[in-house]
């Protein structure tokens, strides 16, 4: 499952890298458009890979704290990244009574996990150790540095779609000289191509999701305590929302105001229900195993 995962992910970056160089291709008709949108890929894909973690710490104003600030929580998740068999990431906590957490960096050497100040008051040591085992999880799979990428990759996409139908109406762009370029190419860069990067980056965010739980349940061993805090985040987190660029949201552990129906296309995360269902499942096999061996 891990490994499917990891190549569908890899897939749908490929494809987001794809909407670039083919968009600018179609929307100028030369090899010069494609050019443009490689360069933007290259460039949004370095860009997202050394400043992940300071970007998204500053969108939520995310501050560092130390052992002497926060002992109990420093520990606990020390305690955890060791069990992850990860070096212990910059700590911080973000200034806000809405519960929520995330992770953020371009590797585990250079890592960061933040929490709210609200998610600490509402959830007990053992949901809030089933959070952080998530967002480390997060980390060990490389998991931020994969959303930080593709979100980039989705902002490149619209803008590179505004500046080249910007060219090709104002401007000349073709080797003959021709002014404007192709109208279905523009079309899809301006319409069709933003909306396919953000289904494409959701897309990305939901494989993950489910993975990390399934990596917290194996650090913790205890899988319904996330189930626990899910529900409690859910359930307090729609009457208190969170305030941040809307980029960063695939990052956070939940985003409870996805809508079902057709708006279930645009969710940075999957259903809480199918969350928990999965991992009551695990505590299932965990009980079974558990059972089989003492017998």
């Amino acid at each position: 499952m891990f490994r499917g995962n990891q190549i569908k992910t890899a897939a749908l970056l490929g494809l987001l890298s794809g909407i670039l160089v083919l968009g600018g291709y179609w929307a100028t008709g030369t090899e010069q458009g494609a050019l443009i949108g490689l360069i933007f890929a290259a460039i949004s894909s370095f860009g997202s890979w050394f400043y992940s973690d300071k970007a998204a710490l500053a969108a939520y104003k995310a501050q560092p704290i130390s052992r002497e600030q926060a002992p109990e929580l420093y520990d606990l998740v020390k305690n955890l990244t060791q069990k992850a068999g990860l070096p212990m990431p910059k700590l911080c906590v973000v200034p806000t009574q809405t519960p929520n957490a995330f992770a953020t960096g371009r590797n585990p050497e250079h890592a960061a996990v933040a929490v709210t100040e609200g998610i600490m008051q509402i959830l007990d040591k053992d949901e809030l150790a089933g959070v952080i085992a998530h967002e480390l999880t997060h980390i060990k799979n490389r998991d931020t540095l994969t959303q930080a990428v593709a979100g980039t990759l989705g902002g490149a996409v619209t803008f590179l779609g505004r500046m080249l139908t910007f060219g090709t109406m104002y401007g000349s762009v073709n080797r003959d000289n021709r002014q404007g370029g192709n109208p279905f190419g523009i079309l899809i860069l301006v319409i069709l191509a933003p909306i396919s990067a953000s289904l494409i980056q959701m897309a990305i965010s939901r494989t993950r999701e489910f993975s990390a739980d399934r990596g917290s349940a194996e650090i913790t061993g205890n899988p319904l305590a996330l189930a626990s805090a899910l529900e409690k985040l859910e359930s307090v987190g729609k009457r208190v929302p969170m305030n941040g660029n809307p980029a960063f949201e695939p990052v956070l552990i939940m985003n409870p105001f996805s809508g079902g129906g057709l708006q279930s296309l645009f969710r940075t995360h999957p259903p809480t229900e199918e969350r928990v269902r999965q991992l009551q499942k695990i505590a299932r096999n965990q009980q079974n195993n558990t059972s089989f061996a003492a017998n």
